[in-house]
C-alpha cells in the first residue's frame, strides 16, 4: 500500500486548502482512509476519516464544520477540504489506511499503512 498525500502549502488565516490522497493499488477501495496531522513534539492527531463502503465520515471536534473529507471512487482519491484555517492547523498532513473502521482509527490514531505527508502552514 503506497499512500501519497499532496496539496499542502502556505495559506493565510481564514483561507482554504484542499489535500488529496491517492494510492495506485486501489487501496482506497479496500480500507477506510484517515487524514492525520502531526506537529513536531506534539504527536499525531486523526482529523477525519471516510468509510470506504458507504462514505460515512468522522471528524475530530477541532475541525468539525471546517474540514470535509470525501471519497471520489471515479478519480480514485480521497480529498480533505480545509476551510477557515487557523495557525493551529499548521502541521504535516498524511493519509493512512487500516482494516479497522473509522470508529476505531479516529479514537486510537493507529494505522497499518501511511505515506509521506504534505506540509500545511497557516500564517500571515
Amino acid at each position: 500500500v503506497q499512500l501519497q498525500a499532496s496539496g499542502g502549502g502556505r495559506v493565510q488565516p481564514g483561507g482554504t486548502l484542499t489535500l488529496s490522497c491517492t494510492e495506485p493499488g486501489r487501496a482506497l477501495d479496500r480500507y477506510d482512509i484517515t487524514w492525520v496531522r502531526r506537529v513536531p513534539g506534539e504527536g499525531r492527531e486523526a482529523v477525519a476519516c471516510v468509510d470506504h463502503r458507504n462514505g460515512d465520515t468522522w471528524y475530530h471536534t477541532s475541525v468539525t464544520g471546517r474540514f470535509t473529507i470525501s471519497r471520489d471512487p471515479v478519480a480514485d482519491r480521497v480529498t480533505l477540504q480545509m476551510r477557515s484555517l487557523t495557525p493551529s492547523d499548521t502541521a504535516d498532513y498524511f493519509c493512512a489506511a487500516s482494516p479497522s473502521p473509522c470508529e476505531v482509527t479516529m479514537r486510537t490514531s493507529t494505522f497499518d499503512y501511511w505515506g509521506r505527508g504534505t506540509l500545511v502552514t497557516v500564517s500571515s
